[in-house]
Formats: structure tokens, sequence, C-alpha cells
């Protein structure tokens, strides 16, 4: 299969030990916040983005909510497909190119899913960083979410904080100032335990950078708050959280 997107062979080397990182084991408690911001009720549709091995969807799926999940891990779609609730389906898919129906009531991306993940090689796969190249960057992943949605859908979506990151720089880890990227060196496990070190990119964003990315798609931003894993709450935008999470709305009409 074609590799489109340098996360994929990470995906690969992971598969469900994905799941073993402490990031992901506040699944319930996001999930739960998120039904109640978004206003998600059983029956409604909702597309996850970069879904990863589904752990949103499910939990989602479990409360009678229809999900449809998009990763362009082929990996991670094979993952979260097993076991999949009822109204909760999958398809390898890029996120920079979505092609999904119209009509959502709600969107997510977490995690850092697909949003977030457009820079360093995805965004400069020549390397030359030619000032005239087109960049891709991450407004066509947000774009195509905004078309999926209905009118007055709401997606929510996670980023890396740029104050966090630059105020508590992470050893071994590289801060781009003038793209906004984090370049990290570090080591994997896969299902086995065995290890694989790989370079992780990814984009880290102001509040206002957040905004104005929502807008310039055709959104209503309506919250930013900064959040961590499993500890999502109404908290206004600081120094100290790693994430910001972006609440908005596509217009009514």
């Amino acid at each position: 299969m074609t590799r489109d997107h340098w996360f994929e062979d990470l995906a690969d080397h992971l598969g469900g030990a994905y799941l073993r990182y402490s990031f992901t084991r506040g699944t319930e408690q996001e999930v739960g916040f998120l039904v109640e911001v978004l206003g998600l009720e059983p029956g409604m549709r909702v597309l996850d983005v970069g879904c990863g091995p589904g752990r949103h969807a499910h939990a989602l799926g479990r409360r009678g909510i229809e999900v449809h999940g998009v990763d362009i891990s082929a990996r991670f779609v094979e993952l979260a497909r097993q076991d999949a609730p009822a109204g909760v389906t999958f398809a390898r898919a890029d996120a920079r190119a979505l092609d999904v129906d119209a009509g959502f009531d709600a969107a997510i991306s977490l995690c850092q899913g697909a949003f977030g993940l457009q820079g360093g090689p995805a965004g400069d796969p020549d390397g030359d960083h030619r000032a005239d190249r087109e960049p891709t960057g991450d407004a066509p992943v947000l774009a195509g979410i905004a078309r999926a949605l209905r009118a007055g859908g709401r997606v929510a979506l996670s980023a890396f904080s740029s104050y966090f990151q630059v105020r508590h720089l992470p050893e071994g880890t590289a801060f781009d100032a003038d793209a906004g990227v984090a370049h990290e060196r570090t080591t994997i496990k896969d299902e086995s335990g065995a290890d694989a070190t790989t370079d992780l990119w990814t984009t880290c964003f102001t509040p206002r950078e957040l905004r104005l990315l929502a807008r310039s798609v055709g959104l209503e931003p309506e919250h930013v708050w900064s959040v961590e894993p499993g500890r999502y709450r109404r908290q206004a935008p600081d120094l100290d959280h790693p994430e910001h999470l972006l609440v908005a709305r596509r217009p009514p009409g």
C-alpha cells in the first residue's frame, strides 16, 4: 500500500500497544464531557477524524450515537473495526482530502489524530523549504470537517499548546518557532514490547491561531479551553496545560 504520511509507519509498529499509553486512559471522561458540550444524543451522527484504534468512536457508540471514523492508518482502522458497537463504522482516509457524506451533527478530532500532524515532512515532503511552495498545513483538515457538518453542527478539536511547549519543552524535543512545529525523537513499543525509534512532528497552536483558522474555513469559534488527556473541562487558556480544545460551529442556514 502506498504510504501517504509518516504517521503510518508509526501506527503499524504501535498497533494495539497504542491503547497501553497513559494518554488513552481518559476516554470515558473526554467523551462524557464532549457529549455535554456538543449536545449529543442517541441517534445523532458524529464524524471522528483521525480516529486511531477507535476508542472515542466506540465510547460514543455505546451511548447510542452513530459514528463514522476515518484514519490514514490501515492498521488502526483494522483495530477499530474489531468489536465496534452497532452504528459505528470506520474507513481509511486521508484527512487532508476528506471525502465523506455531509450532514453530520458533530465532528471530533482528538489527541492529534489528524489535525496537528501536517507539519514536518507532511507539510514539506520535498524537504526544500522553498518560500514559494504551497503549504499543506492543517487548514485542509479543518476545511474538510467543516464541509461534513450540517448547518449548526459543531466540531471539537484538540491541539497542542504552543505556550506549554515553549514553557515546558521536554528534553530531546526541538521547537521550530517559525513553523510552530515540535520535533521529538522517541522510542515506541509494539504489542510484543519490541522498541522502535521514531520521529514525531506535531504542530502547536495558540488560541488565537485556532480561532483564526476556524474562521478561515467558515466555522464560528465558540470556545477555546486548556485541557489535558482525561481531564477535559471549561478551563480558560493558560500556560500550563498541554492542549487546547477548540469548539466551533458551522453557521446555521
